[in-house]
């Protein structure tokens, strides 16, 4: 886990101690990313070129049915290496504080991340799939997999170039 910056606040207790659910990772991602080494956003990683891969865990293969190569997906997936205490955290990219929940750092209390990709390839014999990107480090474990749709997704009256 990181150290604390400047201003940073940290809960009084550790989220991971106080499990009320479980969750099943359905797969892991694989990516060439490590600690130090790779995008700090999708935004990034996409401009980095490089794929990843997703090995989907073979009882969740039926799972895939009705999703085609080329289509847009919500990948939740579990950073395991980040710190689950920081309340309030001093990111360099802004010019001050801010609280977890206004962030989309991996350091929360649940550290679930999102990312909306693109499906480039669909192996449903092994269940590999071949993603445009994501900036998470290799071998992440997987949450869900979710059909993006623009009719659902986006709120309405938002502009999505804002």
């Amino acid at each position: 886990m990181g150290g604390i910056r400047d201003g940073e606040v940290t809960l009084a207790f550790d989220p991971a101690d106080r499990v009320e659910a479980g969750v099943t990772f359905i797969g892991r991602i694989r990516t060439p990313w490590s600690k130090g080494h790779g995008p700090k956003n999708l935004i990034q990683a996409r401009e980095t070129g490089q794929g990843a891969t997703i090995e989907l865990a073979p009882a969740y293969i039926p799972c895939l049915e009705g999703l085609e190569d080329g289509t847009p997906v919500v990948l939740l997936y579990w950073m395991d290496k980040a710190a689950r205490n920081i309340a309030v955290q001093n990111p360099h990219h802004t010019d001050g504080t801010r609280g977890t929940f206004a962030l989309r750092s991996p350091a929360r209390p649940n550290p679930i991340a999102m990312a909306v990709v693109i499906l480039q390839g669909i192996d449903r014999d092994t269940g590999l799939l071949t993603i445009d990107a994501i900036d998470c480090y290799d071998n992440t474990p997987l949450l869900d997999i979710k059909p993006w749709k623009a009719s659902i997704d986006i709120p309405p009256g938002w502009c999505p170039d804002a």
